[in-house]
């Protein structure tokens, strides 16, 4: 490739990791925001919600929230961003870091209510608090989803980055000149 292009292409090995990244991540993040349940089979709440179980959401939400954050920074740190797709992929790194962060305080206060369910006998506090729980928890699996989007998204956009390599590649073979034959052995030249 020429120079000039090749300094606004993120490399291909970098793409290809960074990928790879992204999908696991994505995976799951969407992985958490579908298999996270807190209501009942029956779509309703738990009469005794697990405490360790959403406190688990919550450690988990965190942890996910500080690998896209940690993902978004190094990639902040390269300059890849000074390129078309590096910019675009940092917009959804950045949103992706953004919704990953909200969800944590979302699950965080899930197992606060029920703890406090778990205490309450008045029907209008345990109505009061059985709402909010669901409400909180609900939110934080929709800002995961969130995230698996964004994450894709980012995806996608290295792919279509690394298609328009192998494109410029076929491109600058084809304008390229052969090459002169090769010099036939023992012989000059005719």
């Amino acid at each position: 490739m020429r120079p000039d292009f090749e300094r606004h292409l993120i490399p291909r090995d970098d793409a290809l990791h960074l990928i790879g990244t992204l999908n696991a991540l994505k995976d799951k993040a969407h992985n958490a925001a579908h298999q996270w349940e807190l209501l009942d089979e029956d779509g309703h709440v738990p009469a005794s919600p697990s405490y360790t179980v959403l406190l688990q959401h919550a450690t988990d939400a965190q942890d996910l929230s500080r690998e896209v954050l940690r993902l978004t920074a190094e990639f902040a740190r390269i300059p890849h961003d000074t390129t078309r797709a590096g910019s675009t992929v940092l917009e959804h790194l950045a949103v992706a870091a953004t919704v990953s962060s909200y969800a944590a305080p979302y699950f965080a206060e899930t197992p606060e209510h029920a703890l406090a369910l778990l205490r309450s006998t008045n029907p209008a506090d345990r109505q009061y608090l059985s709402n909010n729980m669901v409400h909180d928890h609900a939110t934080g699996r929709a800002y995961l989803r969130r995230t698996s989007e964004s994450l894709r998204d980012a995806g996608k956009e290295l792919e279509a980055h690394l298609g328009f390599q192998r494109f410029l590649a076929q491109v600058t073979r084809q304008e390229t000149p052969p090459a002169p034959p090769a010099p036939r052995p023992g012989g000059r030249p005719r």
